[in-house]
């Protein structure tokens, strides 16, 4: 299918094996160690404990899961609240040590590749979407939407995994939209070393106290560009009114580059993968090009949910790992979408 015709679609296309994730709802009103248990009606534990080994086993070389434990048992103290509690309280349902729930959490953080797009339509409507890939297939079946909760409302809502306490996605309804795509700078040990000696934000907790904290789009990115992280990473912000769109590339330290929306001047998307925007792509990854093509050919007065869609869905934007696919836009917070998308099957 032509990719012009995209932009004509009025509703969602997505494959039969794609599904829409488990609604969780996340009580912030309840102690922090009691706000995950309703996972306990959703999964069998012995089958999230596996799944949490791969991605550990996967990630942090054996010997080095071995030797770090005694390190990782003495983070307990150095990670802040409500995240020490809900770990501990995670710990518990998992039915596993708390230094493998710490390790699960900090091996998310270093081991996602994704695509995010901001973009603003002809009447100033602003449209996020990302793709959240990740190189762990078991992770299409433990993917969430989840409501926060507080005073009985939803305080803000996001798309991540079990037994992950950090978003990579989230909205803050009526605010701002926000993803995260790993930079890819460093080593996990820094990581470590950052949150231990330092007292540094994982990068996606960053994000989780922003949603719950920052009150509109200028204090999302204030934050998000000021703030001390363990990694760096790129930050990609949408608001609701026209120009409210930027990509904040991120040292550990500070901001090393802003990159707003210029609509007035053309640019009324921002596409980011994992590569600094003023730099070009490795040749063997074409996402970047691929979805700005794609957004060329959709059009500004076409874009809308439906098409920044199709766009993700283009490959390779959308690849072997793609784990799932969100669409947000915070104007219209109750069209937040997410598809677990299924796997692809490559050809020779």
């Amino acid at each position: 299918m032509k990719l012009q015709i995209f932009a004509l679609l009025t509703c969602f296309c997505v494959s039969t094996a794609d599904f829409s994730p488990p609604v969780v709802n996340i009580s912030l009103d309840v102690p922090a160690d009691q706000r995950w248990a309703p996972l306990k009606n959703l999964f069998d534990m012995n089958v999230l404990q596996e799944a949490a080994s791969e991605v550990i086993d996967k990630t942090v070389p054996k010997w080095v899961h071995n030797a770090i434990k005694p390190v990782v048992r003495a983070l307990e103290k150095y990670i802040p609240q409500p995240y020490a509690g809900e770990i501990q309280g995670l710990a518990s349902i998992y039915g596993s040590d708390i230094s493998d729930i710490v390790l699960l959490n900090f091996a998310y953080e270093v081991s996602a590749f994704c695509t995010s797009i901001v973009t603003q339509d002809i009447k100033g409507n602003i449209y996020h979407g990302r793709n959240m890939d990740y190189p762990f297939d078991v992770l299409r079946n433990f993917t969430l939407d989840i409501h926060f909760i507080k005073n009985g409302k939803v305080a803000y809502r996001g798309t991540t995994f079990a037994g992950y306490v950090g978003l990579w996605t989230g909205q803050s309804r009526n605010k701002f939209t926000v993803t995260a795509n790993e930079r890819n700078k460093g080593h996990w040990w820094e990581n470590v070393i950052s949150a231990v000696f330092l007292k540094r934000s994982p990068v996606s907790w960053l994000v989780r106290r922003t949603l719950e904290e920052a009150s509109d789009f200028r204090d999302a990115v204030i934050r998000l560009a000021k703030v001390p992280i363990i990694a760096d990473v790129y930050y990609i912000v949408g608001g609701v009114r026209p120009g409210e769109g930027v990509v904040i590339t991120r040292d550990r330290s500070r901001s090393a580059d802003i990159w707003p929306l210029d609509p007035l001047n053309g640019n009324w998307y921002r596409v980011e993968t994992n590569y600094d925007h003023w730099l070009p792509p490795p040749k063997r990854d074409h996402r970047r090009d691929v979805a700005m093509k794609a957004l060329n050919a959709t059009g500004q007065n076409h874009i809308s949910l439906n098409t920044l869609f199709q766009v993700l869905s283009v490959t390779p934007v959308r690849n072997r790992v793609t784990i799932f696919t969100t669409v947000m836009s915070a104007a219209i917070p109750d069209n937040y979408t997410t598809f677990v998308r299924d796997v692809m099957v490559l050809h020779n």
